[in-house]
């Protein structure tokens, strides 16, 4: 590290300049640059080096081993609490998106001549679930109308495709709490990326030919018929019973409400609970004060027996507000604590997760089986994530657990694959098991809701991570992630493309008429086709195009390049978050340019 090139001399870059670059660069492991120059341009993928700077154990004192100790103490406990808050605050998000969204969402499935269209019937599931933000709300809703004879088995299965779809919206939500820092906001857009690409790359195989040949429909009809299933009692839910001591003080909704909405029983009462239980019947003519301020219904009257029902205890059991405005300030509140709660996670993780431990940490969970069984990993990560949804009973707890994690460094893309995977085999199960606790008229229709949704899942396992090369996911998650590290608001136009506005435009389409949906659909699906094969000829086999099609230079900057779509964003939003800094650009263009390594001082 002590000699350095001459000053005077720039020779063009050869594998032996750039090897003794690298060579230096690997010498200086107590400089600060050098690992930045080493990990850029290598594999921006990587998972960064947890190193921890403070003093080892055997160099403190006694006090400062017990102040180590305490502060860990400390951590640990605020990292889960940080998270018991973060669990609650999804939970309250979930309400307040069915009081906004409820009564929209049960319209949308009273309308069975749309429904009748397989698009439609997609993107009504992928609305519904985003709304209620809860893919067991919208499966629930789907059971309802298939057991009240209003929508057709056949009719249900691309509905369901879409809620299986429209659950990953949550992990791309909470990976955009860490758009801060460009390396972590790669890392975890892209795992939450790849849920949603996995899901809609399965649709775009699995639709056509559902609407073609019905393999899930037919598939689960002799599932139901192998299976002889008894009702039972519902399974228990272990989250539930840990945040709602903290959620029901807050609010408590109906849960037959929106189901009730879209097989057409629906009231004009509010979502919101206001009665909880009902108390020994008292004398007649013992009547109490109710329904006044809460607006619910008088004491039952059983002839001459009266049972006196009791109010709910949370914050709005006896408001006056409507589902919108209450809706409306659980949005914003549980946002708050959403957000709040993940930076504290990303900044305790950052804290907790150094040196040995970190290391510890990620070679358990990134680790693989010796040869020749190192493909069993995989699939014991899809049988972890399993195990952990169906514990959690909640896939969306696990997902948007698993996108700070892979943003901090601590699990890598490849693994946080299946554990992804997994999780979409566990919360079937879960609707498995809430089917079994459905009233008898409607056990076989909830179990067959159930079952199509299982081989939804099942059957993507086997198309994208079974055959590896097959794994498009993987890269094409990457390729999202490095995109929107350097243009962060690529990812707010991610979500609401993918989540809301094509579905809306959709949908829009769909209730003009089949011929009008296809007539607009298919030139553009045609058009988007045309324009990746040509890509990847571009890039493959340039000889095969014209030459004219080599290249795609003849085109408007605007419609070839990001660049003129990022500084109009910069001018609109001139903050951080959406811009990349000048100096971050400036040194990732040194550290890739070989000439320039070549011709500093080392």
């Amino acid at each position: 590290m002590r000699s350095s090139l001459p000053g005077g001399q720039v020779s063009p870059p050869t594998l032996d300049t750039v090897g003794l670059v690298d060579q230096s660069l690997g010498n200086t492991g107590t400089s600060s640059p050098a690992p930045a120059m080493e990990e850029g341009p290598a594999d921006p993928w990587a998972l960064p080096q947890l190193k921890d700077t403070g003093q080892s154990w055997k160099e403190l004192s006694v006090a400062g081993r017990v102040r180590r100790v305490l502060l860990g103490f400390l951590k640990a406990c605020g990292l889960l609490g940080s998270l018991y808050l973060f669990v609650c605050s999804l939970d309250i998000l979930s309400s307040a998106f069915q009081l906004l969204g409820s009564k929209v969402a049960g319209d949308i499935f009273k309308d069975n001549v749309v429904l009748s269209n397989p698009v439609a019937g997609l993107v009504i599931g992928v609305l519904v679930t985003v709304l209620v933000q809860s893919s067991s709300t919208s499966s629930s809703i789907v059971v309802s109308m298939v057991a009240s004879s209003l929508l057709h088995v056949r009719e249900s299965v691309p509905i369901i495709m879409g809620v299986n779809v429209g659950t990953s919206i949550t992990s791309t939500l909470v990976s955009m709490a860490q758009s801060g820092d460009r390396d972590e906001f790669r890392r975890a857009f892209g795992g939450s990326a790849v849920h949603g690409i996995f899901n809609w790359l399965t649709v775009l195989i699995l639709l056509p030919l559902e609407t073609a040949v019905a393999p899930l429909e037919r598939l689960s009809e002799l599932a139901l018929q192998a299976v002889s299933l008894q009702p039972g009692t519902q399974a228990p839910d272990i989250l539930k019973v840990l945040t709602q001591p903290l959620t029901h003080l807050i609010v408590q909704l109906d849960a037959d409400a929106i189901a009730n909405s879209a097989t057409q029983n629906a009231t004009n009462s509010s979502l919101i609970k206001h009665w909880c239980g009902a108390r020994e019947p008292t004398s007649p003519g013992n009547s109490s004060d109710c329904g006044t301020a809460t607006s619910g219904p008088c004491p039952e009257t059983n002839g001459s027996i009266t049972r006196e029902q009791l109010p709910c205890h949370h914050l709005f059991s006896g408001t006056a507000l409507s589902d919108l405005a209450v809706g409306l300030i659980l949005l914003a509140g549980s946002l708050l604590v959403l957000c709040s709660c993940l930076v504290l996670i990303v900044k305790l993780l950052n804290s907790v997760l150094r040196g040995r431990i970190a290391q510890a940490v990620r070679t358990v969970i990134n680790a693989d089986f010796p040869f020749p069984f190192g493909w069993l990993s995989g699939y014991l990560a899809i049988l972890v994530g399993a195990g952990m949804t169906f514990v959690l009973q909640s896939s969306s707890v696990f997902t948007s657990a698993i996108v700070p994690l892979m943003g901090v460094g601590v699990i890598s893309l490849e693994r946080a694959y299946p554990l992804l995977l997994g999780s979409n085999i566990g919360t079937t199960t879960t609707a498995l098991l809430a089917a079994l606790a459905s009233p008898p008229k409607m056990l076989s229709s909830a179990l067959q809701v159930a079952f199509i949704h299982f081989f939804f899942n099942v059957a993507g396992i086997l198309l994208w991570y079974v055959v590896p090369v097959l794994r498009l996911p993987i890269p094409l998650a990457k390729h999202f992630g490095d995109l929107t590290a350097r243009y962060r608001w690529v990812a707010v136009a991610y979500l609401l493309l993918s989540f809301l506005l094509l579905p809306l435009a959709t949908f829009g389409l769909s209730l003009a008429g089949p011929a009008v949906l296809a007539g607009v659909a298919g030139p553009v699906a045609a058009l988007l086709l045309l324009v990746a094969l040509i890509n990847v000829l571009q890039r493959r086999r340039p000889a095969w195009l014209p030459r004219a099609l080599r290249s795609w230079a003849w085109l408007p900057r605007w419609l070839r390049s990001l660049e003129p779509w990022d500084r109009l964003v910069g001018r609109c939003c001139p903050c951080r978050a959406c811009n990349p800094l000048p100096a971050a650009a400036k040194e990732a263009h040194c550290y890739e340019n070989p000439e320039v390594l070549a011709s500093q001082r080392l």
